[in-house]
């Protein structure tokens, strides 16, 4: 009898466990054993079998409605250096697997690609993509799994955020998670109805100084003044902490694979302090509430679209590899298998997997972008809404200019037909 292990990699995303169910089932109907390894990578690493548990049907039958992972998971590199990939390596040849169904992000998918070119004789790895940040390279309309219930769950608390700032006349800076892109924002911010979201891919290349950021969000909130609305919600990728200059970071963690550990650079309250310094500094006291989110989104129940999509992933992933494909990402495209090659995955320059931005010039975003409050090109075209504007602000004419119009230059309002 042949072995099956799955293992689940990086953060947690709705829908693990639909996915871990119906790999699981379809193995175990075709007579093949089936194990999960605790805690992704990290029990081959350790070379400790015993955190290797076997897998039947029972087991599995009724997890697909339930967040989190049975497998837990972890952000371990399997291969960090070439010991831990030869741990990984013998482990597997030691429990006798045959195929290895990973579930990851961008990260897990390049741990077992190295793993798969490291196994001697031939293993079958097939990887499932999953991420709430929605970045791994798809086509543009093919989500990753957990994406869309994690911008529904998202989207009901920043709409409970507005009906806050509303009644208490505040502004919630809200930093949402999304390490390199940011659709995650941006979907979570275009569903609530959100003042305005700030996402990397609208900012230059790095570094990048954080009073970018800041002057957008504090250019939005003199908008507001100058339309007599004293309160808002403001949301950030937190991806944007990648392209700051370092000296703005500070000192930062950094996971297994080498990523800053984004979760511990508190991005929303670095931007608070440097907008409310400014406008105190004019007699402009906004309240400011800084908010961190995303662990609320990662272990919600699958929303009905996650559950079969996430179930489809699964099943196709194992059939995959019980009909003999290897090294191949499981995606399901218009309705149907489509394993796309690691090899086609990979960024030849850092020699990991390729990210997909949010497309700042498709017709998706500039709908987002029209139906946002922030200083816009026609902001600066009209001498008596410059002169409003100049005035909730507590600028002169001449001040407000210099200092908010290098936000809108060069960009050019988004016009039809194209």
């Amino acid at each position: 009898m042949k072995t099956l292990a799955i293992l689940v990699g990086g953060g947690p995303s709705p829908g693990i466990n639909a996915v871990i169910a119906a790999a699981t089932i379809e193995a175990r109907n075709r007579g093949v054993r089936v194990v999960g390894c605790l805690e992704g990578f990290r029990p081959l690493v350790s070379r400790d079998p015993t955190q290797v548990r076997e897998l039947d049907i029972d087991d599995v039958s009724r997890i697909h409605f339930d967040g989190g992972s049975i497998l837990r998971t972890a952000r371990v590199n399997p291969a960090r250096t070439e010991e831990s990939l030869r741990s990984v390596v013998e482990t597997l040849q030691q429990l006798d697997v045959s195929y290895l169904l990973t579930i990851g992000g961008d990260d897990t998918a390049s741990g077992a690609a190295r793993v798969a070119q490291a196994f001697p004789g031939g293993l079958g790895v097939v990887h499932v993509p999953k991420t709430i940040d929605n970045d791994l390279p798809l086509p543009t309309d093919v989500p990753t799994f957990g994406f869309t219930t994690a911008v529904n769950v998202g989207k009901d608390i920043v709409r409970n955020l507005m009906a806050d700032a509303a009644a208490t006349g505040k502004w919630f800076l809200v930093n949402v998670m999304g390490r390199h892109a940011g659709h995650l924002a941006m979907g979570i911010g275009a569903g609530a109805g959100a003042t305005l979201t700030v996402i990397g891919e609208e900012l230059p290349a790095p570094p990048v100084s954080i009073e970018l950021p800041a002057d957008i969000i504090e250019g939005a909130i003199i908008k507001r003044l100058a339309d007599r609305r004293d309160h808002g919600v403001a949301l950030v990728a937190e991806g944007i902490a990648e392209k700051l200059d370092v000296a703005t970071l500070g000192a930062v963690e950094r996971d297994p694979y080498g990523n800053v550990m984004l979760a511990e650079v508190d991005l929303a309250r670095l931007l608070k302090a440097r907008i409310t310094a400014s406008l105190r500094a004019r007699g402009l006291d906004t309240g400011i509430v800084p908010k961190n989110l995303g662990f609320e989104l990662r272990c919600a129940p699958p929303g009905a679209f996650d559950i079969q999509y996430c179930r489809s992933l699964g099943y196709w992933g194992a059939r995959l590899l019980l009909d003999g494909r290897t090294g191949v990402m499981a995606t399901i495209q218009a309705g149907r298998l489509v394993p796309v090659p690691f090899t086609d995955l990979m960024d030849p320059a850092t020699g990991r997997i390729r990210v997909r931005y949010l497309d700042v010039e498709s017709e998706w975003y500039q709908t987002q972008y029209a139906y946002m409050i922030r200083l816009k090109p026609d902001d600066f075209a009209v001498p008596d809404r410059i002169r409003a504007l100049a005035q909730a602000g507590h600028l002169s004419e001449a001040d407000f200019v210099a200092r908010f119009e290098y936000l809108v230059r060069g960009r050019k309002e988004f016009a039809w037909p194209p």
